[in-house]
Protein backbone atom coordinates (compact mmCIF):
# COMPACT_ATOMS: atom_id res chain seq x y z
CA UNK A 1 0.00 0.00 0.00
CA UNK A 2 1.27 3.34 -1.21
CA UNK A 3 2.20 5.78 1.44
CA UNK A 4 0.00 8.37 -0.14
CA UNK A 5 -3.45 6.17 0.19
CA UNK A 6 -5.53 6.22 3.07
CA UNK A 7 -6.52 3.05 5.24
CA UNK A 8 -8.91 2.83 7.33
CA UNK A 9 -8.66 -0.16 10.38
CA UNK A 10 -10.83 -1.73 12.90
CA UNK A 11 -10.22 -4.48 15.57
CA UNK A 12 -13.73 -5.74 16.92
CA UNK A 13 -13.51 -7.24 20.20
CA UNK A 14 -17.06 -8.96 22.01
CA UNK A 15 -17.03 -5.29 23.77
CA UNK A 16 -15.03 -2.73 21.98
CA UNK A 17 -13.82 -1.60 18.43
CA UNK A 18 -11.13 -0.19 17.88
CA UNK A 19 -10.79 2.39 14.75
CA UNK A 20 -7.90 3.93 13.22
CA UNK A 21 -6.12 5.49 10.12
CA UNK A 22 -3.04 3.94 8.69
CA UNK A 23 -0.98 5.35 5.61
CA UNK A 24 0.76 2.28 4.70
CA UNK A 25 2.15 -0.39 7.15
CA UNK A 26 1.98 2.47 9.89
CA UNK A 27 -0.64 2.96 12.04
CA UNK A 28 -1.41 6.84 12.85
CA UNK A 29 -1.31 5.81 17.03
CA UNK A 30 -3.53 9.54 17.44
CA UNK A 31 -6.25 8.52 15.29
CA UNK A 32 -7.06 5.52 16.83
CA UNK A 33 -10.34 5.68 18.70
CA UNK A 34 -12.76 3.18 20.96
CA UNK A 35 -16.00 2.28 20.00
CA UNK A 36 -18.35 0.85 22.82
CA UNK A 37 -19.97 -1.96 20.39
CA UNK A 38 -23.44 -1.81 22.75
CA UNK A 39 -23.78 1.47 21.31
CA UNK A 40 -23.67 0.61 17.59
CA UNK A 41 -25.74 -1.80 15.49
CA UNK A 42 -22.85 -2.70 13.79
CA UNK A 43 -19.48 -2.52 12.08
CA UNK A 44 -20.80 -0.12 8.92
CA UNK A 45 -22.16 1.72 11.70
CA UNK A 46 -19.08 1.97 13.47
CA UNK A 47 -16.62 2.79 10.59
CA UNK A 48 -19.36 5.66 9.64
CA UNK A 49 -19.49 7.40 12.61
CA UNK A 50 -15.78 7.54 12.76
CA UNK A 51 -15.10 8.85 9.14
CA UNK A 52 -17.46 11.41 9.68
CA UNK A 53 -15.72 12.22 12.49
CA UNK A 54 -12.45 12.46 11.08
CA UNK A 55 -13.60 13.01 7.88
CA UNK A 56 -11.33 11.20 5.32
CA UNK A 57 -12.68 8.67 2.44
CA UNK A 58 -10.27 6.30 2.68
CA UNK A 59 -9.15 3.59 -0.42
CA UNK A 60 -8.82 0.51 1.31
CA UNK A 61 -10.38 -0.71 4.90
CA UNK A 62 -9.44 -4.02 6.92
CA UNK A 63 -11.45 -5.44 9.77
CA UNK A 64 -10.12 -7.62 12.04
CA UNK A 65 -12.80 -9.54 14.14
CA UNK A 66 -13.06 -11.88 17.14
CA UNK A 67 -14.89 -14.95 14.97
CA UNK A 68 -14.49 -17.39 12.36
CA UNK A 69 -13.62 -15.71 8.79
CA UNK A 70 -14.34 -17.58 5.73
CA UNK A 71 -14.02 -16.31 2.48
CA UNK A 72 -13.65 -12.59 3.89
CA UNK A 73 -17.31 -12.77 5.89
CA UNK A 74 -17.92 -13.75 9.30
CA UNK A 75 -20.32 -13.31 12.22
CA UNK A 76 -18.60 -12.48 15.75
CA UNK A 77 -18.58 -15.13 18.50
CA UNK A 78 -19.53 -13.40 21.19
CA UNK A 79 -21.74 -10.50 19.16
CA UNK A 80 -24.56 -10.48 16.72
CA UNK A 81 -22.87 -8.42 14.06
CA UNK A 82 -21.75 -9.96 10.52
CA UNK A 83 -18.98 -8.47 8.84
CA UNK A 84 -18.42 -8.83 4.99
CA UNK A 85 -16.95 -6.91 1.91
CA UNK A 86 -20.31 -5.49 1.18
CA UNK A 87 -21.29 -3.72 4.60
CA UNK A 88 -17.52 -2.82 4.49
CA UNK A 89 -17.54 -1.07 0.99
CA UNK A 90 -21.04 0.44 1.75
CA UNK A 91 -19.66 2.34 5.11
CA UNK A 92 -16.33 3.40 3.70
CA UNK A 93 -16.51 3.49 -0.14
CA UNK A 94 -13.39 1.88 -0.36
CA UNK A 95 -12.45 -0.48 -3.14
CA UNK A 96 -9.85 -2.34 -1.59
CA UNK A 97 -11.85 -4.54 1.00
CA UNK A 98 -10.15 -7.35 3.51
CA UNK A 99 -11.36 -9.01 6.32
CA UNK A 100 -9.67 -10.81 9.19
CA UNK A 101 -9.70 -12.95 12.02
CA UNK A 102 -8.19 -11.47 14.69
CA UNK A 103 -5.63 -13.99 15.27
CA UNK A 104 -4.78 -13.68 11.37
CA UNK A 105 -4.30 -9.73 11.85
CA UNK A 106 -1.72 -10.24 14.96
CA UNK A 107 -0.26 -12.74 12.72
CA UNK A 108 0.44 -10.51 10.02
CA UNK A 109 1.44 -8.11 12.41
CA UNK A 110 4.65 -10.20 13.65
CA UNK A 111 8.10 -8.60 12.59
CA UNK A 112 6.75 -4.89 12.45
CA UNK A 113 5.88 -5.13 16.51
CA UNK A 114 8.54 -2.81 18.39
CA UNK A 115 11.25 -4.56 21.04
CA UNK A 116 9.99 -3.25 24.03
CA UNK A 117 6.23 -4.71 23.10
CA UNK A 118 8.09 -8.61 23.32
CA UNK A 119 8.99 -10.13 26.13
CA UNK A 120 11.01 -13.83 25.53
CA UNK A 121 9.70 -16.54 27.47
CA UNK A 122 12.32 -19.19 26.41
CA UNK A 123 15.38 -17.95 24.16
CA UNK A 124 15.04 -21.07 21.52
CA UNK A 125 17.64 -20.92 18.38
CA UNK A 126 18.17 -18.97 15.74
CA UNK A 127 16.06 -19.58 12.22
CA UNK A 128 15.76 -17.93 8.67
CA UNK A 129 13.66 -14.90 8.28
CA UNK A 130 11.82 -17.24 6.58
CA UNK A 131 10.50 -20.10 8.90
CA UNK A 132 7.50 -19.94 10.19
CA UNK A 133 5.85 -18.42 12.95
CA UNK A 134 2.96 -19.37 15.29
CA UNK A 135 0.79 -16.52 17.62
CA UNK A 136 -1.29 -17.98 20.00
CA UNK A 137 -4.01 -15.82 21.73
CA UNK A 138 -5.38 -16.12 25.23
CA UNK A 139 -8.13 -13.72 26.48
CA UNK A 140 -11.92 -13.86 26.67
CA UNK A 141 -11.28 -17.19 24.32
CA UNK A 142 -8.33 -18.94 22.88
CA UNK A 143 -6.78 -19.45 19.16
CA UNK A 144 -4.10 -19.75 17.16
CA UNK A 145 -2.71 -19.31 13.86
CA UNK A 146 0.21 -20.19 12.01
CA UNK A 147 2.40 -17.44 10.06
CA UNK A 148 4.33 -18.10 6.69
CA UNK A 149 6.59 -16.05 4.64
CA UNK A 150 5.90 -17.03 0.62
CA UNK A 151 8.69 -14.48 -0.44
CA UNK A 152 7.68 -11.61 -0.04
CA UNK A 153 3.90 -12.38 1.01
CA UNK A 154 2.35 -12.90 4.59
CA UNK A 155 0.28 -16.19 4.64
CA UNK A 156 -1.67 -16.32 7.94
CA UNK A 157 -4.34 -19.23 7.25
CA UNK A 158 -7.16 -19.13 9.74
CA UNK A 159 -7.87 -21.28 12.63
CA UNK A 160 -10.21 -22.35 15.53
CA UNK A 161 -7.85 -24.41 17.81
CA UNK A 162 -9.32 -23.39 21.14
CA UNK A 163 -12.12 -25.90 20.17
CA UNK A 164 -9.77 -28.32 20.05
CA UNK A 165 -9.48 -31.42 22.52
CA UNK A 166 -7.80 -30.66 25.25
CA UNK A 167 -5.13 -33.54 25.86
CA UNK A 168 -5.08 -34.87 29.21
CA UNK A 169 -1.87 -36.31 30.81
CA UNK A 170 -3.20 -37.59 34.36
CA UNK A 171 -5.53 -38.40 37.02
CA UNK A 172 -6.02 -34.96 38.32
CA UNK A 173 -6.72 -33.50 34.69
CA UNK A 174 -9.20 -36.38 34.01
CA UNK A 175 -11.09 -34.83 36.80
CA UNK A 176 -10.77 -31.27 35.93
CA UNK A 177 -11.94 -32.61 32.60
CA UNK A 178 -15.30 -34.06 34.08
CA UNK A 179 -16.09 -31.03 36.09
CA UNK A 180 -15.97 -28.75 33.29
CA UNK A 181 -17.75 -31.15 31.43
CA UNK A 182 -20.43 -31.62 33.44
CA UNK A 183 -21.43 -27.93 33.11
CA UNK A 184 -19.99 -27.66 29.31
CA UNK A 185 -20.81 -29.85 26.77
CA UNK A 186 -17.63 -30.91 24.48
CA UNK A 187 -15.53 -28.86 26.56
CA UNK A 188 -12.61 -27.51 24.67
CA UNK A 189 -9.25 -26.00 24.62
CA UNK A 190 -10.77 -22.45 25.46
CA UNK A 191 -12.96 -23.93 28.18
CA UNK A 192 -9.60 -24.31 30.38
CA UNK A 193 -7.48 -21.91 28.76
CA UNK A 194 -8.79 -18.67 28.73
CA UNK A 195 -10.10 -15.52 31.75
CA UNK A 196 -13.28 -18.05 32.17
CA UNK A 197 -10.99 -21.21 32.15
CA UNK A 198 -8.98 -20.00 34.54
CA UNK A 199 -11.95 -19.23 37.01
CA UNK A 200 -12.83 -22.95 36.29
CA UNK A 201 -9.51 -24.57 37.21
CA UNK A 202 -9.80 -22.46 41.00
CA UNK A 203 -13.57 -23.70 40.93
CA UNK A 204 -12.34 -27.30 40.11
CA UNK A 205 -9.73 -27.27 43.02
CA UNK A 206 -12.14 -25.74 45.18
CA UNK A 207 -14.47 -28.49 44.22
CA UNK A 208 -11.77 -31.02 45.33
CA UNK A 209 -11.25 -29.55 48.58
CA UNK A 210 -15.21 -29.97 49.40
CA UNK A 211 -15.78 -26.25 49.25
CA UNK A 212 -17.44 -23.98 47.18
CA UNK A 213 -15.75 -20.52 46.63
CA UNK A 214 -16.36 -18.74 43.46
CA UNK A 215 -13.99 -15.82 42.35
CA UNK A 216 -13.11 -13.76 39.45
CA UNK A 217 -9.85 -14.17 37.57
CA UNK A 218 -8.47 -11.08 39.24
CA UNK A 219 -9.25 -12.25 42.86
CA UNK A 220 -7.96 -15.46 42.28
CA UNK A 221 -4.57 -13.39 41.07
CA UNK A 222 -3.97 -11.52 43.76
CA UNK A 223 -4.68 -14.68 46.66
CA UNK A 224 -2.03 -16.04 44.51
CA UNK A 225 0.22 -13.23 44.79
CA UNK A 226 -0.50 -12.59 48.86
CA UNK A 227 0.84 -16.60 48.79
CA UNK A 228 -2.38 -18.69 48.79
CA UNK A 229 -1.82 -21.94 48.11
CA UNK A 230 -4.74 -23.04 46.13
CA UNK A 231 -4.59 -19.67 44.35
CA UNK A 232 -0.80 -20.72 43.60
CA UNK A 233 -1.80 -24.14 42.30
CA UNK A 234 -4.31 -22.76 39.87
CA UNK A 235 -1.80 -20.24 38.10
CA UNK A 236 0.19 -23.44 38.49
CA UNK A 237 -2.27 -25.73 36.96
CA UNK A 238 -3.50 -23.10 33.88
CA UNK A 239 0.49 -22.58 33.39
CA UNK A 240 1.44 -26.05 32.52
CA UNK A 241 -1.09 -26.80 30.73
CA UNK A 242 -0.90 -23.51 28.29
CA UNK A 243 2.43 -25.05 27.99
CA UNK A 244 1.59 -28.29 26.97
CA UNK A 245 -1.18 -26.86 24.76
CA UNK A 246 1.80 -24.26 23.22
CA UNK A 247 4.23 -27.32 23.01
CA UNK A 248 1.68 -29.43 20.78
CA UNK A 249 0.78 -26.79 18.57
CA UNK A 250 4.20 -26.25 18.02
CA UNK A 251 4.56 -29.69 17.00
CA UNK A 252 2.01 -29.51 14.34
CA UNK A 253 4.00 -26.45 12.91
CA UNK A 254 6.73 -26.63 13.55
CA UNK A 255 7.35 -22.69 14.30
CA UNK A 256 10.87 -22.53 14.55
CA UNK A 257 10.50 -18.19 13.64
CA UNK A 258 9.16 -18.01 17.51
CA UNK A 259 5.44 -18.56 19.17
CA UNK A 260 4.12 -15.37 19.91
CA UNK A 261 1.25 -15.47 22.97
CA UNK A 262 -1.29 -12.19 23.08
CA UNK A 263 -3.90 -11.47 24.49
CA UNK A 264 -5.11 -10.01 28.02
CA UNK A 265 -4.99 -12.90 29.72
CA UNK A 266 -1.65 -14.11 28.98
CA UNK A 267 -0.22 -10.45 29.28
CA UNK A 268 -1.53 -11.12 33.20
CA UNK A 269 -0.23 -14.53 33.49
CA UNK A 270 3.19 -13.43 31.83
CA UNK A 271 5.21 -12.51 34.97
CA UNK A 272 4.25 -16.02 36.30
CA UNK A 273 4.16 -18.48 33.44
CA UNK A 274 8.16 -18.80 33.66
CA UNK A 275 8.31 -20.30 37.41
CA UNK A 276 4.68 -21.68 37.13
CA UNK A 277 5.59 -24.45 34.96
CA UNK A 278 5.12 -23.17 31.32
CA UNK A 279 8.30 -24.55 30.44
CA UNK A 280 7.88 -27.48 32.00
CA UNK A 281 4.66 -28.26 30.28
CA UNK A 282 6.05 -26.46 27.01
CA UNK A 283 8.75 -29.59 27.42
CA UNK A 284 6.71 -32.53 28.57
CA UNK A 285 7.00 -34.40 25.00
CA UNK A 286 9.26 -37.79 26.15
CA UNK A 287 11.82 -38.33 23.96
CA UNK A 288 11.18 -35.07 22.11
CA UNK A 289 11.39 -32.90 24.81
CA UNK A 290 14.91 -31.39 23.75
CA UNK A 291 13.08 -31.22 20.26
CA UNK A 292 11.24 -28.10 22.16
CA UNK A 293 14.52 -26.16 22.82
CA UNK A 294 14.21 -24.96 18.81
CA UNK A 295 11.06 -22.61 19.60
CA UNK A 296 11.89 -19.37 20.52
CA UNK A 297 8.92 -18.19 22.67
CA UNK A 298 7.63 -14.74 23.42
CA UNK A 299 4.91 -12.52 25.06
CA UNK A 300 3.65 -9.92 23.14
CA UNK A 301 2.65 -6.68 24.52
CA UNK A 302 1.22 -4.49 21.80
CA UNK A 303 -2.39 -3.30 22.28
CA UNK A 304 -2.55 -2.65 18.94
CA UNK A 305 -0.83 -5.02 17.42
CA UNK A 306 -4.11 -6.76 15.70
CA UNK A 307 -4.41 -2.86 14.05
CA UNK A 308 -0.95 -2.88 12.38
CA UNK A 309 -1.38 -6.72 11.41
CA UNK A 310 -4.63 -4.80 9.50
CA UNK A 311 -2.23 -2.41 7.83
CA UNK A 312 0.61 -4.98 6.98
CA UNK A 313 -2.23 -7.19 5.17
CA UNK A 314 -3.51 -4.37 2.90
CA UNK A 315 0.00 -3.15 2.08
CA UNK A 316 0.66 -6.52 0.81
CA UNK A 317 -2.74 -7.11 -0.48
CA UNK A 318 -2.36 -3.55 -2.68
CA UNK A 319 0.99 -4.66 -4.06
CA UNK A 320 -0.13 -7.30 -5.32
CA UNK A 321 -2.54 -5.21 -6.87
CA UNK A 322 -0.45 -2.48 -8.55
Amino acid sequence: MSDGITAVLADIGGTNTRVALAHGADVETGSIRRFRNAEHAGIGDVLRAYLAEEQVAPQAVCVAMAGPVRDSAGTLTNLDWEVNREILAEATGAETLAVLNDLQAQGHALGHIAADKLTTLLPGQPASPQSARLVIGVGTGMNAAPVYRLGDRTLVPPSEAGHATLALRSDDELRLFQYVSRKHDGAGVEHFLSGRGFERIWNWLCDEDGIEDEKPAAEIMALMESGDARATRAVETFSMLLGRVCGDLGLVTLPFGGIYLVGGVAAHFGPHLMKCGFAEGFRDKGRFSTFMDQFPVHLVTDDYAALTGCACHLTEQMQMQG
